[in-house]
């Protein structure tokens, strides 16, 4: 004998899932009134709406940090459009993600993600994805978010957690390529120098000139690319370099996520 289809059923349903009113009636009247087999029935028709979104671009998103203690998580969630990426069901989304990143892993979150996206999935009509997540241990951790698009988190060997901050404010703004002179590849050079060796070429100025020429614009290119060698976005009269020297600190990890 089937239950009877209640407003209040209904309403039971839908508290406990945030999915439309029809949605949840049309599910009841399927299950025949028996609240787990909606349940059940809600949870295939959701990751049923996500399969078929999957292939739709998802190019905007926000991206979410926690930090406590000796450790830091960052995670990117995407979906199709910044309307929905400032949807409360979204950022309640990216919170419970972060939260479970921290508390059981990066890896056991990834394997209960699907779950708590699809609903969301239903719920937005877009598609969503979980991006790229990290987590960096240290015992001086600092980060930055950007607009929630851009995301950095620092570990140093020394130093302060505000300047851990400071610096992975400066990363985020100034988007260095390289973070010392040592990670700049042969291959990065060979390809500068064969860019800069066309300017020079039609330079009228003797050969020596022109090779003095050469090498500044390859020496001034991968120092504004480096992050050691830049200056200090809040005192242009100082590098990082010699900012964590003054601090008699070291980078020890930089990881980074831009949406």
């Amino acid at each position: 004998m089937s239950i009877q289809i209640t407003t209040e059923l209904i309403k039971e349903l839908r508290d406990a899932t945030g999915i439309s009113v029809m949605q949840c009636k049309r599910a009841l009247e399927e299950a025949e009134g028996d609240m787990k087999k909606a349940l059940a029935i809600l949870k295939k028709t959701s990751s049923d709406i996500a399969l078929k979104k999957s292939n739709r671009e998802v190019k905007s998103g926000n991206i979410m940090i926690k930090t406590e203690g000796n450790k830091c998580v960052l995670v990117s969630l995407l979906c199709e459009t910044d309307f929905v990426a400032q949807n409360e069901d979204f950022t309640k989304l990216l919170t419970s993600l972060t939260n479970l990143a921290f508390t059981t892993g990066l890896d056991k979150m990834k394997l209960e993600a699907k779950d708590l996206i699809d609903p969301i999935i239903q719920k937005t009509g877009e598609n969503i994805q979980l991006g790229d997540v990290c987590e960096v241990t240290g015992s001086i951790l600092g980060n930055y978010i950007h607009n929630g698009k851009s995301g950095v988190i620092v570990s140093l060997e020394g130093g302060s957690s505000e300047l851990a901050r400071d610096i992975a404010m400066h990363i985020t703004a100034m988007k260095p390529e390289y973070i010392t002179v040592d990670e700049i590849t042969s291959e990065a050079k060979k390809t500068m120098l064969e860019i800069f060796e066309k300017e020079v070429a039609n330079v009228d100025k003797p050969e020596d000139i022109k090779k003095k020429m050469l090498e500044g614009k390859i020496a001034t290119y991968f120092k504004e690319k480096t992050l050691i060698n830049q200056p200090f976005i809040k005192n242009a009269d100082e590098t990082i370099g010699q900012l964590l020297e003054k601090a008699k600190a070291k980078i020890k990890e930089v990881k980074r996520y831009s949406i």
